[in-house]
């Protein structure tokens, strides 16, 4: 899988997690939030669904509202892996009746990031974690979870990655609106 093009035709983006309550815990999560924010941008200029999710929301309170407001639709979960309360169902069907790919960035990327990256391995999709746009409360847990899901067959990559791979081409007719996106001071 990791020699493939990540194709934007067949792709959807899951956004784990980015909760109000969660978030000040983050390590480094201003940096996290802006790649998150920024990956979201770039997927709805390019007209990818954008789905997000929600661990126990009564508890951890919603997504962040940047989030939110980027997500056609969020799902309320109470298991650590989204895919056992409907992440599946909520994922638009791929052209040919197969399973789409998905990128996927999240909190806690050690916790439920992790299992529903592998909760989608297992389902049958091709997964792409954007390291840089996943947070832990500790680096060395954002660590073994990006290992982890490597040695799952998750294909780790950064923002401009999957950005470019989504473009495929400096013809492509939203290249300068990514490209301006992707020049913008992100520190």
């Amino acid at each position: 899988m990791s020699l493939n093009r990540i194709d934007a035709a067949r792709s959807a983006l899951v956004l784990v997690d980015y909760q109000q309550r969660l978030l000040p815990a983050i390590h480094r999560s201003e940096q996290v939030m802006t790649e998150a924010l920024l990956l979201a941008d770039v997927a709805l200029e390019l007209g990818l669904a954008v789905i997000g999710t929600e661990q126990n929301p009564a508890g951890l309170g919603p997504n962040d509202a940047r989030v939110r407001q980027r997500c056609a639709s969020t799902l309320a979960k109470m298991y650590f892996d989204a895919c056992e309360d409907g992440l599946l169902q909520a994922l638009p069907a791929g052209p040919d009746g197969a399973p789409i790919d998905v990128v996927i960035a999240g909190c806690e990327a050690h916790v439920c990031l992790m299992q529903t990256a592998l909760g989608l391995r297992r389902a049958g999709h091709a997964v792409w974690v954007c390291a840089p746009a996943c947070g832990s409360r500790e680096p060395e847990d954002h660590a073994l979870a990006m290992q982890r899901l490597a040695g799952a067959g998750a294909v780790i990559v950064s923002t401009e990655m999957v950005a470019f791979e989504w473009l495929h081409s400096c013809r492509h007719e939203r290249f300068k609106a990514v490209l301006q996106r992707l020049k913008t001071p992100r520190s």
